[in-house]
């Protein structure tokens, strides 16, 4: 599946006429492959002794690109420290608010749930929809062990 989503994800780019330099094509291969929500610290950590010719001024130029094409959606941690997602595949996340982890959230429903948010946004406030970022927030069940919550799952 990773494979499909990073051809797509070119055919996008080369649609819209964007060079696909080394860099680009590792980064992007990278946030496919890597569900942690890294920050653009983070990539560069990991990409740095692997890839030539790679800065943090390019980690942040290639990320900003990925945003403007929709690719990868930014979110806020509770640190205030900005991570990214690839969004391939439409999701919501789940945010720990003790320790800031952010996980995953697929489900069938998923864009039933976002189309009908969207429909009812639009007719109570006028406004254009253009996108959504849902975030549910809460305790991981690795804080929850160590806050001694014993919840039934």
């Amino acid at each position: 599946m990773a494979e499909a989503e990073f051809d797509r994800a070119l055919d996008l780019l080369r649609k819209h006429k964007v060079r696909l330099t080394p860099q680009r094509k590792t980064i992007l291969d990278y946030l496919i492959n890597h569900h942690t929500h890294p920050s653009v610290e983070m990539i560069y950590a990991d990409l740095k002794d692997q890839v030539d010719n790679i800065s943090m001024a390019t980690v942040y130029n290639t990320i900003k690109l990925f945003v403007d094409y929709n690719l990868v959606i930014e979110l806020k941690n509770g640190d205030g420290s900005t991570h990214y997602d690839y969004f391939g595949r439409p999701h919501y996340h789940v945010v720990c608010d003790s320790c800031g982890k952010i996980t995953d959230v697929f489900d069938e429903h998923f864009s039933e749930i976002t189309k009908e948010l969207s429909a009812m946004t639009r007719e109570k406030t006028h406004y254009l929809v253009t996108g959504s970022n849902i975030e549910i927030h809460g305790l991981c069940p690795d804080c929850q062990r160590k806050l001694h919550l014993n919840q039934t799952l």
